[in-house]
């Protein structure tokens, strides 16, 4: 509702793509005037650029916006006073927006966390998702102009839902990893229509995967909490930074450490105590 509520009165086309969910999506999207369209969930690409293919839009430019964020009234503002203008559009295919978060309520600013930069609005002609299991970024296959507004995003309401994700996404981000050993960049193609601050943070993140396993994660914290002062974001910075900026990369880690073990997991049942809980 909050995600809508930020839509309402200036986008005059709103889809929902749902994938079976259980609780009240699909009549709150509704209730907000949204047309609301099923299709099953394989991968967040899969999904982004089936709606973007397959939903009855009304125009040619698309905004794609989570569930969790909010269009700020200042982004709000710089978007509706740039599609007044038509002579932008000759030169520009898509609009790159800075994404601020917001952890249990406060607003994290340091860090190094904000600002970073997401291609979100584009010429559908020209752009689409990046096929990767996590982190992924939209493509534009044309110039793009950055625009210094917030896209704000509830990144965590709870820590129980907040950890549920980023378990799965550790585990998917492991995996890739995996996958993409020794390929180098060239495997992704798509890395040269991102837009220059997010080629720039890619780079980054692939200079920080070079480093040695598990101590890059620590040395990553200290840098995120010490040298770029997180600590300034007070106690719901100082659980942000650990869990996203330790915990989150620590764990990516010790998942693509398990997944190259020899000796596969025991499943759940083919020994004696395995389903029972660890008393210690």
């Amino acid at each position: 509702a909050g995600c809508l509520s930020s839509l309402a009165g200036w986008i005059d086309d709103v889809h929902v793509v749902d994938s079976g969910s259980t609780d009240q999506t699909t009549e709150i999207a509704r209730d907000h005037g949204a047309t609301v369209t099923q299709h099953p969930f394989t991968d967040y690409a899969t999904q982004r650029n089936w709606a973007q293919e397959h939903l009855p839009v009304r125009h040619d430019w698309v905004f794609h916006v989570d569930a969790d964020e909010r269009v700020t009234e200042p982004l709000k503002t710089a978007l509706i006073d740039m599609f007044a203008e038509e002579s932008w559009r000759d030169t520009t295919k898509g609009l790159v927006v800075r994404r601020r978060i917001r952890f249990l309520g406060r607003e994290i600013v340091h860090g190094g966390i904000y600002p970073s930069y997401h291609c979100r609005l584009f010429d559908r002609r020209f752009g689409h998702c990046e096929d990767r299991p996590y982190d992924q970024h939209f493509v534009v296959a044309g110039p793009t102009t950055i625009l210094e507004a917030d896209l704000l995003e509830e990144t965590a309401t709870d820590l129980f839902s907040w950890t549920a994700r980023h378990n799965l996404w550790a585990q998917l981000e492991a995996g890739w990893l995996i996958q993409t050993e020794g390929v180098g960049t060239q495997r992704r193609a798509d890395a040269a229509c991102l837009a220059l601050p997010i080629r720039r943070r890619r780079s980054l993140k692939e200079a920080y995967y070079r480093g040695r396993p598990f101590l890059r994660a620590l040395l990553y914290f200290c840098y995120r909490y010490l040298l770029r002062a997180g600590f300034l974001d007070g106690r719901e910075g100082l659980i942000y930074h650990t869990l996203q900026g330790f915990w989150f990369r620590f764990y990516i880690d010790a998942c693509q450490f398990e997944a190259r073990m020899e000796t596969p997991r025991a499943t759940h049942g083919e020994q004696g105590r395995e389903d029972e809980p660890d008393e210690s």
